[in-house]
């Protein structure tokens, strides 16, 4: 595997770039406690759930929530969605205050909500819009921004290659192409070839970083990708919900052929539950607890019988009892 020399787009340690491999903005999922665990087991950076311009600006207390950091996690990236220039720039410049290392606009996100208020993969339909919004960004913050886009619309308007260049004309720093049309949403396969594409296209005209996403589940695909594609860097989303191991495991250059031992999975499950208790309140954090129990315990002999009684687990002894439980299961 060929790690990039070239000049970061963005401060991250040496470290980090030599195992450039981050955790994915992802809704519901990637919180401050969440990142905590993933940069404790070695990611080298990790992004915020997306967060809505608009609500910010509109200075919704629930929004400015999704901005806390651990102090595990010694930096971050900030994602924001939104389609209207002077919207996303005054939310860049709020989010500064919270010093980002990098700012990430949202033109992925396949969810209708999202996208019939014309933000998200809605943005794929209008390049020239994500080069306003990149450049409105760019001009209202000293923060980096960077971009995260699909291939296109559909296999019918694939067109990556030019909203990539729009946001790079504009003032991005680096592109993540997770490589699958807002159509395809999650199935499929990603197409690993977009994302090599736009790598020695982009190469062509910038210095500018490229990273990839989509069907990274594992040590041995995260480092595939790099060499299939010459990626500068591989974000993993789904790949890393309930198995933040999966950093540790780059890190130490091993594979992932064996499961990890239930007793790890347990006391790395009940430290994130501690910290999103410490951020929730106890009532909320085991409610959004159930889903990263599901996750933590999924493909485990006998995890079934526990993921059920998780569904109506309401307080932090109830999954202390579940995770010595599990643990137990597996000894």
């Amino acid at each position: 595997m060929t790690i990039s020399n070239r000049t970061p787009p963005f401060p991250l340690s040496q470290d980090g770039w030599r195992f450039p491999f981050f955790l994915a903005p992802v809704a519901g999922y990637s919180d401050a406690a969440f990142r905590s665990i993933c940069r404790e087991m070695g990611a080298a950076l990790c992004y915020t759930e997306m967060i809505s311009a608009e609500a910010l600006v509109r200075g919704h207390a629930k929004t400015r929530t999704l901005l806390a950091r651990h102090e595990a996690e010694p930096d971050y990236a900030i994602q924001l969605f939104g389609a209207k220039p002077d919207i996303l720039a005054r939310a860049a410049e709020i989010v500064s205050a919270y010093r980002p290392v990098v700012i990430d606009l949202n033109c992925g996100c396949p969810v209708p909500k999202i996208v019939r208020s014309g933000a998200g993969s809605a943005l794929l339909k209008n390049p020239e819009l994500i080069g306003e919004i990149v450049r409105a960004m760019h001009s209202a913050s000293s923060v980096p921004v960077s971009v995260k886009i699909r291939k296109g619309w559909d296999e019918k308007s694939v067109n990556y290659l030019e909203t990539a260049r729009a946001a790079i004309e504009a003032g991005a720093c680096a592109i993540t192409l997770h490589a699958r049309t807002r159509a395809q949403g999650y199935a499929g396969q990603a197409d690993w070839d977009a994302i090599r594409k736009l790598v020695e296209t982009t190469r062509a005209f910038s210095n500018v970083f490229v990273f990839g996403s989509g069907d990274v589940f594992s040590p041995e695909q995260a480092k595939a990708m790099i060499a299939q594609t010459g990626c500068d860097g591989v974000m993993i989303a789904r790949g890393a919900i309930g198995n933040p191991f999966i950093f540790a495991r780059l890190k130490e250059e091993s594979t992932q052929a064996e499961q990890i031992p239930a007793h790890l999975v347990a006391r790395t499950a009940l430290r994130h539950l501690e910290r999103s208790i410490r951020f929730l309140g106890e009532k909320t954090a085991c409610v959004e607890f159930r889903k990263h129990f599901c996750a933590y315990t999924k493909g485990y002999p006998g995890g079934a019988a526990l993921r059920a009684r998780a569904v109506h687990a309401e307080t932090f002894d109830a999954f202390c009892q579940l995770l010595e439980e599990f643990a137990a299961m597996h000894a």
